[in-house]
């Protein structure tokens, strides 16, 4: 088991949110997405394993199949859990995860779990850059060739984050930005409970969606940051077998 005596720069003032309550429909599976393996682990072990060298605590947002990867998670490393009892978006899910975060956690770090190749190292220049910058929001992005199916970060014209578009609202000019959202943000406590509460549901799929926090913060004046992966091979999420194929060929090859 992963305890915190494993974890290497971390700081006690960073707690992560691990965002796996979703059945992932599009794997065509019983099985809930998180619990598919990558380079022979359930891919959400990958991701808890990338957290544990940032944060302190971490909290697992769980739904589908929810004791199965409890059970799972649980003998890999010392983690907290929060029930998503219906998936109602990004948003929500963190909403449900709020009141199981620490304390004495100022920032916070949120992940998905079905983004396995990302790594420490890139947490932990995220979590530092945001802390040096003293932003409210930092957003991890990543320029791509091809961007369907991501949500679009538009930014001003000096350079700084506007907001981000999922693709079913993007009109067709936002389609063509390729400048995209990996789902990875460090945030300000106080400002993500503030922000949270005022995230609404009209929206194409009538969610809450995490990424109109950033949209709140530039509104309200906050500090907001930017950082680019460099590394796209880190952002690859899996929504469907094929992208589970797409990711194991790249472990294998490496």
């Amino acid at each position: 088991m992963v305890t915190g005596q494993d974890r290497h720069n971390v700081s006690s003032g960073i707690a992560a949110i691990v965002l796996a309550a979703g059945k992932g429909s599009r794997m065509k599976s019983e099985k809930a997405k998180v619990l598919h393996p990558v380079a022979g682990r359930p891919m959400i072990l990958h991701v808890v394993d990338a957290a544990l060298g940032v944060a302190v605590n971490i909290v697992v947002v769980v739904g589908t199949q929810a004791e199965e990867v409890k059970s799972l998670v649980l003998a890999h490393a010392s983690v907290d859990f929060a029930f998503q009892p219906e998936q109602k978006g990004t948003g929500h899910a963190v909403l449900c995860a709020m009141p199981a975060l620490p304390k004495n956690a100022d920032q916070v770090l949120i992940l998905c779990g079905d983004v396995p190749l990302i790594s420490r190292d890139t947490l932990a220049h995220l979590a530092a850059q945001h802390i040096a910058n003293g932003h409210d929001i930092t957003v991890l992005a990543a320029n791509v060739d091809n961007p369907t199916g991501y949500g679009r970060v538009k930014q001003k014209a000096d350079g700084t984050v506007a907001c981000i578009v999922e693709e079913s609202d993007a009109t067709a000019a936002e389609k063509d930005i390729t400048t995209v959202n990996t789902g990875i943000y460090i945030v300000d406590r106080p400002f993500l409970e503030s922000a949270l509460l005022q995230i609404k549901t009209d929206n194409a799929q009538t969610e809450m969606y995490l990424t109109d926090i950033v949209e709140i913060a530039v509104e309200s004046g906050r500090r907001v940051g930017l950082m680019i992966c460099q590394d796209n091979r880190e952002m690859m999420g899996i929504n469907s077998r094929q992208d589970l194929q797409r990711v194991e060929a790249l472990v294998s090859s490496e």
